[in-house]
C-alpha cells in the first residue's frame, strides 16, 4: 500500500513539474528557432538573439518596466510593512475595521475595476490641481504600489502573528524606546518576510498587463504592454529570445539564493553542534 501511495506522488509530483516546466523548454528552443514564424522549425540560428540586441523599442520597455518594478517594490514593502504593523501590534484602534478592508480591496477587486478607477482618480486630480500633467512612469508606479503594499501588508501579518514578542518585551524592560525596538529588534526578524513581499511586489509589477493599460500614456509602453500589442499585430521569435534571457536570469537568482540558504543552515547546524559541545564541556 506504501509503494502504491509513493508511486502515485512521485507521479503527481512528475506531472506537476511537466506541466510548469515543458512549455518553458519549448519557448527556450524555439527561441533558437531561425524560422521567422514563431510556429515552424527553421533550424538552430541565433538570429533572433542579435535581432533583439538591435531592437531598441524592446530594450526602452524593458528597462521602463525595471524602474517601475523597482520603486514599486521598494515603496510597497515600506508601506506594507508599516500597514502590517499597525494591524497586528498596535491592538484594536478606532477606525481598523475600515483600514483592514481598505488593505485587503485590492487582493480580492478584479484588476478592471482598480485600473479604471485608477485612470478616472488621475483624470480627476488633473482637472483639479494639474497633477498628474501626463500619464506615465509615475502614474504607473503609483498604481502598482496600490495594489502590491496588500500583498506584502498580509505577509507582514502572516510573520508577526506567528513571532514571539519575547525579545521586543525584554528590550523595553531594559530601557529600550519603542523606536529603537523596532531598529534593532522586530525589522531584523521580519527581514525574511520583508523580503518576500520586496520580491513578490517586484514580481507582479513586472508582470502587470491590465492596470498599466489603463494609466499609462503615450511613450510609456512597459513589457508586457509592449509583448501584448505584438501578439494582436503577429509576434516575432525576438520575443522568445527575450523570455528565454530572463528565464536564465531568474534560475540563476533561484539557484544562487538556494545555495546561500545551504549555506546558512549548515552554518547554524555547526553553531549549535559546538554550542552543544561548549555546554557539555562547561557542565563537565
Amino acid at each position: 500500500m506504501g509503494k502504491k501511495r509513493s508511486t502515485f506522488l512521485f507521479s503527481v509530483l512528475c506531472f506537476g513539474m511537466a506541466f510548469l516546466y515543458v512549455p518553458m523548454i519549448f519557448l527556450i528552443i524555439y527561441s533558437f528557432n531561425y524560422s521567422k514564424i514563431v510556429a515552424v522549425w527553421g533550424g538552430w540560428s541565433l538570429r533572433w538573439y542579435a535581432e533583439l540586441f538591435r531592437s531598441q523599442e524592446i530594450w526602452d520597455a524593458l528597462v521602463l518596466s525595471l524602474k517601475i518594478a523597482l520603486m514599486n517594490a521598494t515603496f510597497a514593502t515600506l508601506l506594507g510593512t508599516l500597514a502590517g504593523l499597525a494591524l497586528v501590534r498596535f491592538g484594536r484602534f478606532k477606525g481598523r475595521t475600515l483600514f483592514t478592508g481598505m488593505i485587503t480591496a485590492p487582493l480580492v477587486m478584479p484588476e478592471v475595476i482598480t485600473g479604471l478607477s485608477l485612470l478616472l482618480l488621475f483624470i480627476t486630480l488633473g482637472d483639479l490641481i494639474g497633477w498628474p500633467g501626463e500619464r506615465g512612469i509615475t502614474t504607473i508606479t503609483i498604481a502598482h504600489i496600490t495594489f502590491s503594499m496588500a500583498y506584502v501588508a498580509v505577509i507582514i501579518q502572516s510573520r508577526l502573528a506567528g513571532m514571539a514578542q519575547d525579545l521586543e518585551e525584554a528590550a523595553m524592560d531594559l530601557g529600550g524606546k519603542p523606536f529603537r525596538v523596532l531598529v534593532d529588534i522586530t525589522l531584523p526578524l521580519l527581514a525574511p518576510g520583508m523580503v518576500s513581499g520586496w520580491l513578490l511586489s517586484f514580481t507582479l509589477s513586472l508582470d502587470d498587463l491590465v492596470i498599466a493599460s489603463f494609466v499609462s500614456g503615450p511613450g510609456a509602453n512597459t513589457l508586457p504592454m509592449l509583448i501584448y500589442s505584438r501578439v494582436r499585430l503577429g509576434l516575432k521569435p525576438d520575443i522568445n529570445a527575450l523570455a528565454t534571457i530572463i528565464i536564465v536570469v531568474v534560475a540563476v537568482g533561484v539557484i544562487a539564493a538556494g545555495y546561500l540558504m545551504l549555506r546558512q543552515q549548515k552554518q547554524r547546524e555547526r553553531d549549535m553542534q559546538m554550542a552543544a559541545t561548549d555546554t557539555v564541556k562547561v557542565t563537565a
